[in-house]
């Protein structure tokens, strides 16, 4: 695998973009990112700015973190900087804290060796190399640019420039052997995808195809993080679809998959699809949902149309389904909690008037507003059926009809018992009495009361006693 690597890097020509080709310039760099690329290059070490923060720059984006890679190894970048700590058992890396935030600091490494029974899987991946190496060791061109701030060039050794411009997710090397490596990279390849509105490249695509059921062979937390990191993008309405497309659900989250294929030829047009469609319309204005929130938007048309068909609520069993896939407890208890606030508020009732003093009553708000116009409910008509006062709807409940004498009402509801048969009898045994108080009073005041009739007999069976 390392010698197939080699072969391609021999047989491409690095591309150095000097300062004046590229959009990079310092002053979009964070500060403290710069402080940990000159002390490493004052140190005499090769130190890049590498990964998703030069793929931003090199767009025009405002990246969200920066990551740095060193030809300092993990104790050396330690001992440089008292404000570090490493991390990691997969491979070791150093976080450098400033302040609440942290930069990620890796050492130049090379693709490892693997010890999957395949051969195929690789778990260990600690051996440092070149710069060049590192670069063929990652995942998608696009990610495989450095820039140098000692130079201020851009180094592209796998063609990331010729696809940025072209707007392709592309992998490094044969796709379908780099899949397999690591199952993760497939969730990876629809979030870049859907993050910056790029094509899959159709090798690439077709790998995804054909190892898609590898995904089961990825670690349950690795495989939910990644798949929260795509599905709560802006973009999310296109990541569930092409997930769902490239056959990433089937292995993900199986019963959304099923779901999803009852909309097979009109899948852009799903309910679960524009319910995304909304959320990351919200997203993007800067709304920031919980993940209890995210997956009551991918349960709710499935919810609503199993409580449609057979009757009953089914929010529990598909959060059971998905704590079945590692899903945490608190994620899918607080779907559950949103998905049944949610229909009470489709129908309103008693219970939806309960729902406001809720902790939670604000995102099942938000979530059936997103909801309610494709679902053709009005969100207007809730808030009159919460402003129009209690009593109100109470009068028109125990309205009843006026009915002639003597025509019973067969729907009416029978009077509750106080006190039945059986209670009776155990005064009986306990006092000798119906009861003591108001309760022999009104055992008394029973003509057909037990405790009236024992009162009348007992006298009879004392009189009939032979004399001592």
């Amino acid at each position: 695998m390392a010698g197939e690597a080699s072969r391609v890097e021999l047989a491409f020509e690095p591309l150095v973009l000097e300062r004046p080709e590229h959009p990079i310039s310092r002053r979009d760099i964070d500060r403290n990112v710069l402080k940990v690329l000159y002390r490493l290059i004052n140190a005499d070490y090769v130190a890049y700015l590498v990964g998703g923060g030069v793929r931003d720059l090199m767009l025009g984006r405002q990246p969200k973190d920066f990551d740095v890679a060193t030809s300092a190894h993990p104790h050396q970048i330690r001992e440089l900087f008292r404000n570090s700590r490493l991390i990691g058992r997969r491979f070791r890396l150093v976080h450098v804290f400033f302040g609440a935030t942290n930069i990620e600091v890796a050492t130049f490494r090379r693709l490892g060796e693997s010890d999957d029974v395949d051969g195929l899987l690789i778990r260990h991946d600690n051996t440092f190399g070149t710069p060049e190496e590192d670069a063929f060791r990652r995942d998608f061109t696009v990610n495989a640019l450095f820039y140098d701030p000692r130079t201020f060039r851009v180094l592209d050794c796998v063609g990331g420039v010729r696809d940025l411009a072209e707007r392709l997710i592309r992998t490094i090397g044969e796709p379908e052997l780099r899949m397999r490596e690591d199952p993760v990279r497939m969730i990876r390849a629809v979030r870049l995808a859907a993050k910056l509105n790029f094509e899959i490249e159709p090798a690439t695509a077709h790998a995804i195809k054909c190892c898609a059921g590898d995904l089961i062979k990825a670690s349950a937390p690795r495989l939910i993080e990644e798949v929260y990191r795509t599905l709560l993008l802006a973009n999310s309405a296109r990541a569930l679809f092409l997930m769902e497309r490239l056959g990433l659900l089937d292995s993900a989250l199986p019963m959304l998959s099923h779901h999803l294929k009852q909309h097979y030829h009109g899948l852009e047009a799903a309910p679960t699809i524009r319910i995304m469609g909304a959320l990351g319309e919200a997203i993007g204005a800067g709304f920031e949902p919980p993940r209890g929130f995210l997956l009551a938007c991918l349960l709710a048309d499935m919810h609503l149309t199993l409580a449609t068909e057979s009757g009953s609520v089914h929010a529990l069993r598909l959060c059971d389904a998905l704590r079945a896939r590692g899903f945490s407890r608190g994620d899918t208890e607080h779907s559950r909690l949103l998905l049944e606030a949610l229909g009470h508020m489709l129908q309103p009732s008693r219970i939806t008037r309960r729902l406001v003093r809720r902790p939670y009553y604000p995102l099942a708000r938000r979530l059936f507003e997103l909801i309610a116009p494709i679902f053709s409910s009005d969100a207007a008509e809730l808030d009159r059926f919460l402003a129009t006062p209690h009593e109100h709807h109470r009068a028109r409940r125990n309205q009843q009809p006026s009915q002639p004498m003597g025509d019973s009402n067969p729907h009416r509801r029978r009077r509750k018992r106080r006190g039945g048969r059986r209670s009776q009898r155990r005064n009986l045994r306990l006092h000798g009495t119906g009861g003591s108080g108001s309760e022999t009073a009104k055992a008394e005041g029973s003509t057909g009361g037990l405790a009236a009739e024992a009162s009348v007999r007992a006298p009879t069976v004392v009189d009939k006693m032979p004399d001592s």
